[in-house]
């Protein structure tokens, strides 16, 4: 059975997170770009968008411009006599579908031009090479720098540190004991750190910062979606939300990333269907667990903890696996005795045979993967749009046979372009809520308001 209709679950208000340490690095970071050549900002890839921490832009913006950026075009140097380079480093790369990478990175360079993108992963030697030969070869572009000092920035719970230790393996040979402590948990690097050396010839050193949250979500529906989704991949403190409200969001989520098949019927009993329904998924998965309190009744809280925690830990690996969209593209070897699966009028996909899993892997396909002559079949009912997404920042609908059409012949530039709209929206809300001041807390609007109204009567007093 396939998914045709989501709904996004009501959210709670976003919570405020910003300690003192977080505050004080940010009042930090104009002094500290004077002596910093690169900035490495690490983002999560789940959330490519809302990992973005406005309150940093300013300075960057203030930093290339005093290095001899153009201000009138990011992507060109008037004055190139110290380095001064801005990589985009997204983290966790394993765990969302390979196949949104390449769209997703034209994308981005089409609307952001002076950053330098790359996908990575801790574990994946290859992307720590690559970094590391990025870095080595902006340090041999300005030979008469003593040596490449670089900041790295991002969100709390990203993988900043995780990322510097394995930099330092890379690039100095020999055995390299671990310089900085990481934690699942946010918020263990308080502190600016020491210079750590990443590489002997040429010099590259390295400050590992506090990850720094936005100071105010935001106001409205985008606010507490915003705060959701950097709570799911643990970049708030635990405890600010409630777990049935977090496992609520994934499992709209999911659902919007396989409809026919989601990765999360594997934690269910045999033969349960997709369900859009959050009390009816931890029912059964409560059962199929065990989760019961005294008279035998599911313990719903203690089975929102357990998927959040699984989506966390090895969920995310499978979904990206399980992708929906990779699996409608890819087309298992015909076999002589294949029959065509019809069309079934609600569906929304392909059939189950050559669904994935929950373990990543394709059921035995016995047909050629769905094609329909008919390509505005594909729309249920239709007319009415079918989602799809990337990651938890990207969703798109599929309202037009034209779209089908496009999806199947050039699907990479179908991607790009549905990208670049996403992004595009997301600079229009961020403009939105800069203009409306929706990103500014009750409180802080108050004191200004206390603030303006001292200086008024301050002005009519000097009179």
């Amino acid at each position: 059975m396939a998914l045709s209709n989501f709904v996004m679950p009501a959210l709670p208000s976003p919570t405020s997170w910003f300690p003192g340490h977080m505050k004080k690095f940010t009042r930090m970071l104009p002094s500290l770009l004077t002596r910093t050549d690169v900035v490495l900002e690490i983002r999560d890839s789940r959330l490519p968008l809302t990992s973005i921490n406005r309150t940093l832009e300013g300075a960057l913006r203030k930093w290339r411009l005093e290095r001899g950026w153009d201000p009138n075009d990011p992507s060109k140097r008037i004055v190139s006599v110290q380095a001064c380079e801005h990589i985009v480093v997204f983290n966790k790369r394993d765990l969302v579908p390979s196949w949104g990478m390449e769209p997703f990175s034209k994308a981005m360079e089409k609307k952001f031009p002076h950053q330098r993108l790359l996908f990575a992963s801790w574990h994946r030697s290859r992307d720590i090479r690559t970094l590391n030969e990025i870095l080595v070869n902006i340090a041999k572009q300005h030979p008469h720098a003593l040596e490449l000092n670089v900041l790295v920035i991002g969100m709390p719970n990203v993988g900043k540190s995780t990322l510097l230790n394995t930099l330092r393996h890379q690039g100095i040979k020999g055995h390299t004991a671990k310089a900085f402590q990481t934690s699942a948990n946010p918020g263990m690097t308080q502190a600016l750190s020491t210079r750590l050396k990443l590489s002997v010839e040429p010099p590259i050193y390295a400050y590992d910062s506090p990850g720094v949250m936005l100071p105010y979500l935001g106001r409205g529906t985008e606010g507490a979606e915003r705060g959701v989704k950097l709570a799911l991949i643990a970049g708030i403190k635990e405890g600010l939300y409630d777990m049935e409200a977090l496992a609520g969001y994934l499992l709209y989520r999911l659902n919007v990333l396989n409809p026919i098949s989601p990765v999360y019927l594997d934690l269910l009993p045999k033969g349960a269907q997709p369900t859009t329904e959050l009390t009816e998924f931890l029912t059964q998965l409560g059962h199929r667990m065990g989760m019961l309190k005294k008279r035998g009744e599911v313990d719903l809280a203690r089975a929102a903890v357990y998927f959040v925690r699984w989506w966390r830990e090895a969920g995310g690996l499978l979904a990206a696996k399980g992708s929906f969209h990779q699996i409608h593209q890819q087309k298992p070897a015909p076999r002589p005795t294949a029959i065509p699966t019809p069309l079934p009028p609600p569906a929304t996909g392909p059939t189950d045979e050559g669904a994935a899993t929950a373990s990543g892997g394709l059921r035995p396909a016995q047909s050629e993967p769905l094609v329909s002559t008919d390509i505005s079949s594909l729309l249920v009912g239709g007319h009415a749009p079918r989602v799809e997404g990337w990651g938890f920042d990207f969703q798109w609908a599929l309202q037009e046979a034209a779209d089908l059409e496009k999806r199947s012949t050039a699907p990479q530039l179908f991607l790009q372009e549905k990208m670049e709209v996403c992004i595009d929206q997301y600079l229009e809300m961020i403009d939105r809520e800069e203009r409306e001041e929706m990103n500014i807390s009750p409180t802080q609007i108050k004191k200004r308001q206390v603030m303006e109204e001292k200086q008024r009567r301050r002005m009519r007093y000097n009179k």
